[in-house]
């Protein structure tokens, strides 16, 4: 029995309970800890991308309880994928958190506690092998964001905060229904079980599973900011601390994630897709319109945030492998690149006194900040040679056979068009629209935008290795509808990796 899905769980556990022993006054400790819970869950993350691309499905069973009975944790290609793009989001946020003037922690408390307990709940809900358990570090994740989001204090903040917990309070209702609703009609709530209970479940049953269904979309459609469930989420966004709002990067991606892993076992493609083409191009066209019209850079970051959203679903609502696969790469870039923006946001803001597109005084490093803020402007609009680029060449190629390709395509081009358009005129009013007076005395040098050039390097990276990348994108797709690997792994006895698949009936 591997330990590595556990122990993605416990290291920002553990680290957040020490740094409430050692408690507020010790800082350096507390960011000590907090770099090497960042750094040991980089290195666990690319032990599971090497561990399971083989295909290996790795499964950890908490007191060596069998499933579906136990809790399990299960590490497959999609789980080491998830946990990797976590644990290198977090560490730049980190890193940015730190080399900030005034950094970060010293404006609020309990900073780097909830940041470790941010990540507890990302990896928890990454690995876990039953939905109550993904209810459970969805919990944990959210209080954690609700905290962060008001950290540093502010009345914007707060407004922000009341709206943000107001939604995820009533989705977090709502997923209790479904999981109660889903348990009624199958007895079960293990991912592995379901993959096998749901295509018997008897006729009498059939409609509380559609029902069931239903309302579990609805809650990851809340969590992934779908349109109309999204407006909580540019103001949101733009108010938190910037190294936070960085993180939250990834914490939108968890909704995605769930109907990635549900789809085919609770969710029928065929039924869910045209609901989710739907939502995907009104959340690209509302993202790619708030961009145009949001006063600061943070702000449109917030909407070209569901923008991303919007057509990473897109992807995913093409019901198909290659659909997955795209999804997945998209998925990678968009996370890296917006993080990158909300880091880069808060730098300009310190040299110019603020992000907004309004005259203020010059930044004091045009050349370096002009240069990333351009990469990222053209990465995320997705133009060639950038991962943007090929990420969107991908989501086209896997909906080129979908009835709705028309619809798809256009939307697709005309957010790329718009995102263009909207970078191009905020980029103008920064760095061109300046006033006669004086900036805000601000740390320069390359510590405090060596987070933002890490991720962006790493955007170009995906380009570069574009490759291999898509093949394990592809592999991870492909496990995906292939749910019976995936169940005799989690369910058989033993754990003998030879273990015959368990026999699935197909979906009638």
């Amino acid at each position: 029995m591997t330990h590595a899905a556990i122990v993605s769980v416990l290291v920002p556990f553990a680290c957040a309970a020490l740094m409430l022993l050692v408690g507020d006054r010790h800082l350096r400790v507390q960011r000590a800890l907090g770099l090497a819970s960042c750094v040991t869950l980089v290195v666990i993350a690319i032990t599971a991308i090497l561990r399971t691309s083989s295909g290996a499905v790795e499964v950890y069973r908490l007191g060596d309880w069998p499933a579906p009975f136990g809790i399990v944790l299960v590490l497959d290609r999609l789980a080491a994928f998830m946990l990797a793009l976590t644990a290198i989001v977090a560490g730049a946020a980190l890193a940015a958190a730190l080399t900030a003037d005034p950094v970060w922690d010293t404006r609020g408390r309990h900073f780097h506690p909830l940041f470790q307990l941010q990540l507890m709940g990302l990896d928890g809900a990454f690995v876990t092998g039953d939905l109550f358990n993904l209810f459970v570090f969805f919990e944990v994740l959210l209080v954690a964001s609700y905290c962060l989001l008001v950290h540093g204090r502010g009345a914007g903040r707060l407004r922000s905060g009341f709206h943000y917990v107001a939604v995820n309070l009533a989705a977090s209702s709502l997923f209790l229904i479904g999981i109660a609703l889903l348990y009624a009609a199958t007895g079960t709530l293990n991912f592995a079980d379901l993959a096998v209970r749901v295509p018997r479940v008897a006729a009498a049953d059939a409609g509380l599973l559609h029902v069931a269904a239903l309302v579990l979309l609805v809650v990851f459609a809340v969590k992934a900011a779908v349109f109309p469930l999204c407006l909580w989420l540019p103001r949101a966004y733009a108010a938190a601390a910037p190294p936070v709002a960085a993180l939250f990067a990834i914490m939108t991606k968890v909704g995605v994630y769930a109907i990635l892993r549900l789809q085919g076992s609770v969710f029928d493609a065929g039924a869910v897709g045209p609901w989710l083409l739907v939502g995907a191009i009104a959340t690209a066209a509302f993202g790619a319109l708030g961009a145009l019209a949001a006063p600061t850079l943070a702000g449109m970051t917030g909407y070209l945030t569901l923008a991303s959203i919007g057509t990473l679903l897109i992807a995913v609502g093409a019901g198909s492998s290659a659909g997955s696969s795209a999804a997945l790469y998209y998925l990678a870039h968009s996370t890296l690149v917006t993080a990158a923006l909300f880091l880069l946001a808060d730098r300009i803001a310190a040299q110019r006194g603020g992000d907004g597109f309004r005259p203020s005084p010059p930044v004091d490093q045009p050349a370096v900040l002009g240069t990333l803020f351009l990469i990222g402007a053209a990465s995320v609009a997705g133009l060639p040679p950038l991962s943007g680029f090929i990420g969107k060449l991908a989501i086209l190629q896997a909906t080129a056979t979908t009835p709705s390709r028309p619809w798809l395509w256009s939307m697709l081009l005309a957010t790329g068009l718009l995102t263009m358009i909207g970078l191009a005129r905020g980029g103008s009013a920064l760095f061109w629209k300046t006033a006669d007076a004086i900036a805000p005395a601000a740390r320069g040098g390359l510590p405090p935008l060596a987070p933002t050039v890490g991720l962006l390097a790493l955007g170009a990276a995906l380009a570069l290795l574009a490759a291999p990348v898509q093949r394990f994108a592809d592999a991870a797709a492909a496990q995906l509808a292939e749910p019976r690997l995936y169940a005799s792994s989690v369910l058989r006895a033993t754990d003998e990796p030879t273990a015959r698949p368990l026999p699935l009936e197909p979906r009638p």
